[in-house]
């Protein structure tokens, strides 16, 4: 759920802030680009060059970056960052921010902060149960700032109670849950079949075509960073997932690809097929290697099983499906005629016709087409802008 996420990570003058180098590395491990903005007095608890190494960015403390007068724009990061996560938050920094004062670049971000904010408390126990700290944490949250409680457990002064710093593991924990609950595609399941499929002719040679598989996995990768649970039924690609929310089942021919995608179809909110998948195959597949004997040869191909029109026509009202037609004539009307015959909500067009476009490129020019009859044009983008769109489209459609 962090993959991708712009996060600021401020870190307060405590005893706690030793563990901001462990939140800063599992933040990274999970995906997420971080900056870190430290108060002057976190920096006597740890040191700017840990937290810059772990983060890979320049740790930000000060307004001013050099002597040239360079300073770091305060505004800037507050519009950059998807989330903003203060801990650990110190007394001294929740009653600063409890009042709106701001006397160091980590509050003026927080000030010109237009994303959610999470605040992660640390402090001796009296003064968590001090009657000042406890109100300036129901003001912070009554101003929309998400808190992470602190837990119990021994404390620096050698106490024992609540106070310290929620674990990174459990921070972590939080984030995921907040971002998943808030995830346009939240526990909502997903089938993509992506790549080609290679139709055997002996154990050497095989019938193909060019798919590389890059559009099906991006959409896989997009699908999963808004909340799904993806099932991706992969035929032969070099393409690797990164996404512990998906499943990759692989598979090799056209027959394997439909009994995979079959299994998984009627569990499925939302079918993406993207797969090219080989609409013919050797109606004979030889044990061994064919010898070159003879001037020609004849291979019989015959009819493989139409996987959308198959999961189209058990398809229910609260399903998804949406198609992809690659054309190189009469693009618009094929693709049109392919809604209709297999039951598509949506279907995607590109055309061997737009340069950059197609098999093995990394970019994609689409055409999406509604069941409405409604279309999308969008410009050659990279193909993990295009599953943006894609997915931007379904989300639509579900939600009209």
């Amino acid at each position: 759920m962090l993959r991708g996420k712009k996060i600021i990570l401020g870190i307060t003058g405590s005893i706690a802030a030793y563990k901001s180098a462990m939140l800063t590395r599992l933040l990274k491990k999970e995906g997420a680009e971080v900056k870190v903005i430290m108060t002057e007095a976190a920096a006597t608890f740890i040191t700017p060059l840990t937290l810059s190494t772990l983060s890979k960015e320049p740790v930000l403390i000060n307004f001013v970056k050099n002597k040239s007068g360079e300073w770091n724009n305060h505004v800037d990061l507050g519009m950059w960052a998807d989330f903003m996560l203060i801990a650990p938050a110190s007394a001294n920094t929740l009653s600063k921010m409890a009042s709106g004062a701001c006397d160091n670049l980590l509050l003026t971000t927080y000030l010109s902060a237009k994303c959610p904010v999470f605040v992660a408390p640390a402090m001796d126990l009296d003064m968590f149960k001090h009657q000042t700290t406890v109100a300036n944490l129901k003001k912070l949250e009554i101003f929309g700032n998400i808190i992470i409680d602190a837990e119990d457990g021994e404390l620096a002064s050698g106490l024992s109670g609540k106070g310290r710093m929620a674990a990174p593991e459990n921070i972590i924990e939080e984030l995921e849950k907040y971002f998943s609950s808030n995830q346009p595609l939240n526990k909502k399941k997903v089938l993509i079949t992506a790549g080609p499929t290679h139709e055997s002719i002996d154990p050497v040679r095989f019938i193909g075509n060019r798919s590389s598989g890059k559009m099906g996995y991006a959409l896989a990768e997009k699908a999963a960073e808004l909340g799904a649970m993806v099932t991706l039924v992969s035929g032969p690609s070099a393409q690797v997932i990164t996404h512990k929310n998906i499943n990759l089942v692989k598979v090799e021919s056209a027959a394997e690809m439909y009994e995979a995608s079959m299994k998984a179809y009627p569990n499925t909110d939302i079918a993406i097929l993207a797969a090219a998948v080989a609409d013919y195959t050797p109606q004979e597949k030889f044990d061994q290697k064919i010898k070159k004997k003879l001037d020609t040869l004849s291979l019989h191909l015959v009819k493989t099983k139409d996987i959308a029109a198959s999961v189209g026509a058990i398809k229910k009202t609260n399903q998804i499906n949406v198609g992809f037609a690659l054309e190189t004539q009469n693009e618009l009307e094929n693709a049109i005629k392919k809604i209709k015959s297999k039951n598509f909500d949506l279907i995607v067009l590109n055309s061997l016709q737009d340069k950059g476009s197609g098999f093995g490129h990394d970019t994609n020019k689409i055409t999406i087409i509604g069941n409405d009859n409604k279309t999308q044009e969008f410009e050659l983008k990279n193909k993990q802008k295009v599953a943006e769109d894609i997915l931007h489209a379904i989300i639509a459609k579900i939600d009209a």
